[in-house]
């Protein structure tokens, strides 16, 4: 499988996608003016403790305070020194208002939602993730062979300090690379921790004690590993940080990082463009003729799957069968592509077939199964339904790059210009109730005034009897079609 890295770097925003076999699976994208948060390390003041909820309100120095549950916060050391103490039960045993702590972004704030935050700090190098706050020594569970699992296990054991305590991870990059290169990245993490520490007893609370990494170098740390084959990067200024970036941490990588010298911009080159666009759109084809159709609102995500076009060759069953087939691939990259997150609904077609069930699911249990972002899937369900949940970190692509629409404000829908009629005569009535007034004015969008000189004339002639007064219409090429104004004259 051939997999690529295209990194488009302009002055107020950076983009990155990950291509395997010229398709498009994910996009990653920063702009100046809203960088992400998550990994940000914090000073925060404690706001708010809600027992209730076991959780507190810290604020950060953010627009919107951020979330701490208390099973994100660290107990004492003096408490988790003890095996035989249990954990404090209530959030209040953990934090009081006013206390200042060091916490880390889990979420970025999603909606009206503020960031989610926890105390057990994480800081991520190459190959190593180290726990300030953590214990023992874990290995990636993609690193499958056991014997590799042993001696990074052992390696990582050779160079824990005493001195100074913690967690440490092993990530899936690790794999087969040397002692030293390892032994390089967890003194770098050591050196980081002490600075961090520095800075947070000093920081005022609200203050930004630790930045992660822009998008460019934050794509080689966490994406760059042996089966992608090149890096391409489209500015010379972001190329030359990069290739330093990996002489430093992973000199084995430097050279696969390529200027891209075309003059046409590297995403138009490969097509990626038109992929961002259309992974915008609600409806999304498949090679069968068979189409997805994706809505996403702030409780869930809901996928339909229609056969369209496709009518099969051979019977119903196996038409459907084909078209879910081909659906729960699709799907699972599309997830990816939109960064989908939280619970999400897929509404296969019906299929009679047991076990034609079965393997949808399966296919669409393999094809996640290369998902960086953590997901479950539950089984099939008499209707079709297959509930899974994605885990959400950042923001969909719909929510960074779209806002809702002004005309629907998100409904997805306006009234007609029949409903919009109604409410006008509606509102003249209102209106002549309780004012004295010599003329009526109504302005309204095109459509609406089309209407109520046409299908609605005789109507709007009742209302000058009504009312007893003449209507003037005008039209208001800025009005929206469920716009309207009555005026008094």
């Amino acid at each position: 499988m051939s997999t690529e890295l295209l990194v488009n770097v302009t002055p107020r925003e950076s983009r990155a996608a990950l291509v395997e076999n010229g398709v498009l699976q994910e996009i990653f994208l920063e702009r100046a003016n809203r960088r992400g948060l998550i990994s940000n390390i914090y000073k925060g003041r404690v706001s708010r403790v809600l027992p209730g909820m076991q959780a507190a309100f810290i604020d950060v120095g953010l627009d919107r305070t951020a979330f701490l549950h208390a099973s994100d916060i660290a107990v004492p050391a003096d408490v988790e020194a003890d095996i035989e103490t249990p954990r404090p039960e209530s959030v209040r045993q953990l934090v009081t208002e006013g206390d200042e702590i060091l916490v880390q972004v889990l979420k970025d704030p999603l909606g009206t939602k503020g960031a989610r935050l926890t105390t057990y700090i994480t800081l991520p190098s190459r190959y190593i993730v180290y726990m300030p706050k953590g214990r023992g020594i874990g290995v990636s569970a993609r690193i499958e062979d056991e014997a590799e699992r042993q001696r990074l296990r052992e390696t990582v054991q050779l160079f824990v300090s005493p001195e100074l305590p913690g967690g440490w991870i092993v990530r899936t990059a690790a794999e087969d690379c040397s002692i030293d290169a390892l032994r390089a990245d967890m003194m770098f993490l050591q050196r980081l921790w002490d600075v961090i520490r520095q800075r947070g007893a000093t920081a005022a609370a609200g203050q930004l004690v630790h930045e992660d990494l822009p998008l460019e170098i934050r794509v080689l740390r966490d994406q760059l590993g042996q089966h992608i084959e090149r890096v391409l990067v489209d500015s010379p200024a972001a190329h030359a940080r990069m290739v330093e970036f990996a002489r430093t941490f992973m000199p084995e990588s430097a050279e696969r990082i390529e200027l891209n010298a075309a003059s046409r911009p590297i995403f138009d080159l490969y097509g990626i463009e038109d992929e961002v666009n259309r992974g915008l759109d609600r409806k999304v084809p498949l090679k069968s003729g068979g189409y997805l159709m994706i809505d996403q609102t702030e409780a869930m995500t809901t996928i339909d799957v229609n056969t369209g076009a496709y009518v099969g060759h051979r019977n119903l069953e196996d038409t459907i069968f084909r078209t879910n087939l081909e659906a729960a691939v699709a799907i699972a990259r599309q997830l990816r592509l939109r960064n989908l997150g939280g619970i999400i609904i897929v509404d296969f077609i019906d299929m009679q077939d047991e076990e034609h069930r079965h393997q949808v699911l399966q296919a669409l249990e393999k094809a996640v199964a290369g998902d960086h972002a953590k997901t479950h899937i539950s089984t099939v369900s008499q209707l079709g339904l297959v509930e899974m949940t994605r885990k959400r970190t950042r923001d969909s692509l719909e929510h960074l790059m779209c806002r809702p629409c002004p005309t629907c404000e998100g409904r997805g829908f306006v009234k007609t210009a029949e409903t919009v009629a109604y409410e006008i005569f509606r509102e003249v009535l209102r209106q002549s109730r309780q004012f004295e007034f010599q003329e009526l004015m109504v302005l309204a969008h095109q459509d609406v005034i089309e209407l109520l000189l046409d299908e609605e004339s005789a109507a709007l002639g009742e209302m000058e009897l009504a009312t007893g007064k003449p209507i003037r219409l005008q039209t208001e090429a800025l009005y929206a079609e469920d716009q309207y104004d009555v005026v008094l004259i």
